[in-house]
């Protein structure tokens, strides 16, 4: 079988699962981990006969990613902020509307002293901490999460990238779990917030695959995590401290009431490059 051929296999599966566009962003990623090359190294090589090994691995993948597997956790690898990490089903799958939350945080306080210190609350694959340790070298990040499998994926990440963060096991639901984490300048999360009623509008490959638990809010309370991060702030956010919280679209009034009625101040809401009401900056 040659690339040519390999590729035409897998998007004839992948059509029957994906449309056109997504298909083919799928098939360019699962080519590229098997053969290596680029896409245009794929086309100038696109005779070139793949290695009884290299065909077997394409079985697997066809046969994961025709279960609806997110492609993602077929090829046990994500990309963020210029990142490859790793990822697994015990982590949720880093989405390019963080890589905004990202941009936001970096250009408020890029110009911040030495030392300061950064709290990512639920890390999950450590997406964030990390590339916030990536392009601000000088603040000491800390990550929690209530999964310990989340932070072993989250450790190994940082490992395979080189950078240092200091992750800890927390219930961040639970105030006396809470005990463990540090006085920080900046609170930054992308916590559970999708409402347990849209599940039925969800695609499989996300419903059947990634942690119920990273994904959704608590049905009797849709916030609850944006109450404990205002709680937890008023105790342990240094003065002059800043919240950055990742919302649902259809939340912004309500997680900026809450930040406001908790007494913070400058409590702004921004959108996403769709135009989605998407992170709330509050200042305590």
């Amino acid at each position: 079988m040659t690339v040519q051929q390999a590729s035409k296999q897998l998007l004839f599966q992948l059509f029957h699962i994906y449309e056109e566009r997504e298909a083919n962003n799928i098939a360019g990623l699962v080519m590229e981990n098997i053969t290596e090359w680029k896409r245009i190294d794929r086309v100038m090589n696109k005779d070139v006969t793949l290695s009884p090994a290299k065909e077997k691995l394409l079985a697997l993948y066809i046969a994961a990613l025709s279960t609806h597997k997110p492609v993602q956790y077929v090829l046990k690898e994500a990309w963020f902020y210029g990142m490859k990490l790793f990822v697994d089903e015990n982590v949720l799958i880093p989405r390019p509307e963080t890589e905004g939350l990202l941009d936001w945080i970096y250009n408020d306080i890029r110009h911040h002293k030495p030392g300061t210190t950064i709290l990512d609350v639920g890390t999950g694959s450590g997406c964030i901490a990390l590339g916030l340790k990536m392009n601000l070298p000088f603040a000491e990040i800390f990550a929690c999460d209530i999964s310990e499998t989340a932070i072993h994926v989250a450790k190994k990440n940082a490992d395979s990238i080189g950078v240092t963060v200091k992750f800890i096991v927390c219930d961040f639901l639970n105030s006396e779990s809470r005990i463990t984490l540090p006085s920080v300048d900046v609170i930054v999360s992308n916590p559970p917030y999708i409402p347990v009623t849209d599940k039925k509008d969800m695609h499989p490959n996300v419903l059947l695959h990634e942690p119920h638990l990273a994904l959704f809010a608590e049905a009797h309370d849709p916030v609850i995590f944006y109450k404990a991060i205002a709680e937890f702030a008023k105790t342990n956010l240094n003065s002059g401290g800043i919240v950055f919280t990742e919302i649902h679209e259809h939340m912004g009034n309500t997680v900026m009431g809450l930040f406001m009625q908790e007494g913070f101040k400058n409590v702004e809401l921004r959108k996403d490059l769709q135009e989605k009401d998407r992170m709330i900056k509050a200042i305590l």
